[in-house]
């Protein structure tokens, strides 16, 4: 008996189907080709365009730098507005100015020790804060009794706010050590200066003293005048000579500015250094 043949038939179906396999050389070969396409195009453009690199890098870095500069020199200008440009304007010692009229001075008021004590009483600088305790050394801590109760010169600075501010103090040199008087007064300037920002700070410098003179030398005040020169530059301040203001050809103060008997200063001098101020504005 003859064997049945059996066939096996593969559907047209299944048989139409491809075969799809995923090739990880495949992708990368393709990307590469790509890149290099890409690269191409791009070389070729850049140097068919010879400002294709300005126009496409150098003016985004151009528009940022500028942006970044723009947004730089704001503060430092916000800075100098501040500070009014102050310590770059200052030449001190002051020169010589056109004079004011005397009613300059209702604007001014005086911090001062024993020395200029009194020019109240033969000038118009009318506002004085002062006392015979008060000098340079103790110019933070000495209180003086005023309207405003008792408080130092500085509290009371605060509290009057005036709009120009003048400075003489140094009544102790001679006793007191003058670093320990530049030190303090370097804090007070620093001090005033910090609060009442929109002032005008003059620090006037010490007159010198008769040749006579045993306690007190005129090197040693010129020593103290110098150092005071060099707070008012270091602080952004006005500073005036009043010393070369009062003083004779022999460098000592001139016998019309002295009182032979007290020492103190007489009423020409207290004019003298008055009307040195009016020269002597910014």
């Amino acid at each position: 008996m003859a064997k049945k043949k059996s066939i096996t038939r593969i559907s047209d179906k299944k048989r139409g189907r491809p075969k799809v396999r995923f090739s990880i050389w495949g992708m990368i070969l393709i990307f590469m080709l790509s890149f290099a396409a890409c690269f191409i195009v791009y070389m070729v453009a850049a140097n068919i365009n010879e400002n294709f690199w300005e126009d496409n890098f150098d003016k985004v870095v151009v528009e940022e730098s500028s942006d970044k500069a723009a947004d730089d020199n704001t503060p430092v200008e916000s800075n100098e507005s501040q500070n009014d440009n102050t310590q770059n304007k200052i030449s001190n010692p002051i020169q010589q100015s056109k004079a004011k009229d005397s009613s300059y001075l209702d604007t001014c008021c005086l911090v001062t020790d024993s020395t200029l004590l009194g020019i109240e009483d033969h000038t118009e600088l009318k506002d004085v804060i002062g006392s015979d305790a008060l000098n340079a050394a103790g110019c933070n801590t000495v209180t003086i009794d005023t309207s405003y109760g008792n408080k130092t010169a500085y509290e009371i600075l605060q509290a009057k706010k005036p709009e120009k501010i003048y400075i003489m103090l140094g009544s102790d040199i001679g006793t007191s050590s003058v670093d320990d008087m530049i030190s303090n007064y370097t804090e007070f300037v620093k001090n005033v200066r910090g609060y009442l920002t929109s002032a005008d700070i003059y620090i006037l410098q010490l007159p010198p003293v008769p040749e006579s003179n045993e306690k007190i030398s005129n090197s040693l005040i010129n020593e103290f005048n110098t150092k005071l020169l060099t707070i008012a530059n270091m602080t952004g301040v006005y500073c005036l000579d009043t010393n070369t203001a009062l003083k004779s050809v022999d460098g000592s103060i001139s016998e019309e500015f002295t009182d032979s008997e007290t020492g103190a200063l007489t009423e020409k001098a207290f004019k003298k250094i008055a009307d040195y101020i009016l020269c002597h504005t910014v």
